[in-house]
This record gives structure tokens, sequence and C-alpha cells, in this order.
């Protein structure tokens, strides 16, 4: 098995605890964010804000639909969000504070574990080449909700 990476970052004109309050918050601001497509649906099976919440996404994926579940911790609240996917992604969400708490940076990052060889280097270069451009759509439509 191999360990793969991929992100996207943006500088998003708002107060970082008002964006982690729209990330955190599965009931009404995460689902808000989630491009569609590729993104159909997100539905809380427990919880519905932070640690200990569980989702069940569901995502169609050149042309087949995905259904995957992940449950929701907060190593650092107020900062950092890490869903756990039962596909064994694990995607962070961080939000660091910028120009005296007026606006914060936001990262959005995936690690997968996966295949080696080549086809596990053919899973990572499509998943990432897929994920990453829907991840940089996310963080417009964060501050976008943000800017509400």
């Amino acid at each position: 098995m191999t360990a793969h990476r991929f992100s996207a970052s943006a500088l998003i004109p708002a107060p970082p605890q008002e964006l982690y309050a729209i990330i955190v918050d599965y009931q009404h601001g995460h689902p808000q964010i989630l491009p569609r497509p590729p993104f159909v649906s997100l539905a809380v099976e427990h919880g519905g804000r932070g640690a200990g919440t569980v989702i069940r996404v569901e995502m169609r994926v050149l042309g087949r639909l995905q259904t995957f579940r992940a449950v929701v911790s907060e190593p650092e609240p107020g900062r950092v969000l890490v869903e756990t996917n039962d596909n064994g992604y694990v995607t962070t969400f961080t939000v660091e504070p910028r120009a005296g708490g007026e606006e914060a940076w936001v990262t959005i990052a995936t690690e997968m574990t996966g295949r080696a060889g080549v086809l596990g280097s053919l899973e990572r270069w499509f998943v990432t080449r897929l994920m990453r451009p829907v991840y940089v759509k996310e963080l417009g439509q964060l501050a976008a909700v943000a800017a509400r």
C-alpha cells in the first residue's frame, strides 16, 4: 500500500471562526459548499456538528454513483476537522487565521492509501486530477457562503 496526498488552499476574506462554523455544520453549512456535480448528496446519520458526526455522501464519478460513509473528528477544534471515510480516504479541513483574524487560509487535503505499482500510480493520478479542481471549487463556494 502506498500513501498519497493532494490538496487545494485559498485565502478567504472572512473570519476563521465563521469559516470553521460553516465547515463543521453538516446539517446546513457543509452541504452548501459541496460542488454539484460531482457531489450528489450529503446525509447526516448521527450528530450533525463536528466531532462524532457520521455522514453518508453520494458522488457521481464517470457516470457511476458512489457512496461512502465518514466519521468526523476535530483534532484541533476551531482549526482542524477530519473526515475519515470507509473507502480509505482521510480528508482534512484546516482553517488558519490571517490578517489579524480578518481572513483565513483554508486547506482541504486528502490522504489516500492505494495499490502500489502501475495501477496504483494511475489511480492516484486520476483521483488527484478529478478531486483537486473540486476542492478549488469547494473553497470558492465556502467563500461565497461566508460572504452572504
